[in-house]
């Protein structure tokens, strides 16, 4: 799912292709990907974009008479700037809107589609579409702790709740939380003031180091290759991996459709979260902690399938939802 700095970026090198031009066609070819009816679609049709901004994890196109296109890429759904009037032909191809430089595509790979658009008419229907979370980089330490105390949940959880923190998922979630050195399942109103101050300076941090990683690769160019995965991640889509801080092994839960990544060195203490299918499969056997995993691995004289091993980078799970944020 495209996460803060992917969307800041998208914005970015969107903002000098249509700002000051007119949309001058929106083509649907998927109906399920219009998710409102008024104002019809065609009512945005030849209205000047004024401004481009970033609603939690949405795009929102300001056109003329208080009109907005709101676009939510959700898990799957990436962005492709193309020559003008560029065709849709493929199955993955969801939408395109025409600009006098160029056109814009919409994509979504995989047979669940999940991407939604919104016409809009006021900025009030524009802020029912706002989830309402923390802009981390814009808050001072005592509102982002209001913010991460108001409900008890394990971090991961709220990191990713679009209700408390904007713009973070899945992938910026678990590399928040090895750089804050943080169990994911800790749960917030167990965290003392250091820890806080910790996370606080993690989240901003990552999520600064990341836009500007992001914009590099792009440079003037359009981002094509937006994705969860990344070689210089630390620990997310690293199971079985080396820890880059650390050495050990990069361990995973999945629950459900949800993979966490995470280094049980550094941000467990060395105990082995329990991943619900795994250790109801090896009950009694399951390892508690990362010193049994490994001696287990040595008894055997190899690499121990929990830990990895090997110098291959290890495939994620099954192509899973990769976070069921509230988005």
């Amino acid at each position: 799912m495209p996460e803060l700095p992917d969307v800041v970026v998208y914005i970015e090198r969107l903002a000098p292709r249509v700002l000051g031009q007119p949309l001058r066609r929106i083509r649907l070819a998927s109906p399920f990907l219009l998710r409102s009816v008024d104002p019809p679609i065609g009512a945005l049709e030849g209205k000047i974009v004024l401004g481009l901004n970033r609603l939690g994890k949405r795009i929102v196109f300001q056109l003329e008479d208080e009109l907005f296109l709101v676009l939510h890429l959700m898990i799957a759904g990436r962005l492709h700037w193309r020559p003008p009037a560029a065709k849709l032909g493929r199955r993955v191809d969801l939408a395109a809107f025409d600009f006098p430089s160029g056109t814009l595509v919409l994509t979504e790979a995989g047979t669940q589609k999940r991407a939604a658009l919104h016409a809009l008419r006021g900025a009030a229907a524009l802020r029912a579409h706002d989830p309402g979370g923390l802009e981390v980089l814009d808050a001072e330490l005592p509102a982002f702790r209001e913010t991460l105390l108001r409900e008890n949940h394990t971090l991961k959880r709220s990191l990713t709740d679009a209700r408390l923190f904007s713009g973070i998922g899945n992938a910026y979630g678990d590399e928040i939380l090895h750089r804050a050195r943080l169990s994911p399942v800790k749960l917030t109103r167990q965290l003392d003031d250091a820890e806080i101050t910790r996370l606080y300076d993690a989240i901003r941090a990552t999520l600064r180091e990341w836009t500007e990683r992001l914009r590099e690769e792009v440079g003037d160019g359009f981002p094509e290759r937006v994705t969860a995965f990344r070689p210089a991640m630390a620990v997310h889509g690293r199971y079985r991996l080396p820890c880059p801080v650390c050495g050990a092994p990069v361990q995973r839960i999945v629950h459900a459709e949800n993979e966490t990544n995470y280094c049980a060195r550094c941000q467990t203490g060395g105990t082995l979260l329990a991943d619900r299918a795994l250790s109801r499969l090896l009950k009694e056997d399951w390892p508690r902690r990362l010193e049994d995993l490994e001696g287990a691995a040595s008894a055997r004289g190899e690499g121990d399938p929990l830990a990895g091993g090997g110098g291959e980078r290890a495939r994620p799970a099954r192509r899973v939802r990769r976070s069921r944020s509230r988005a």
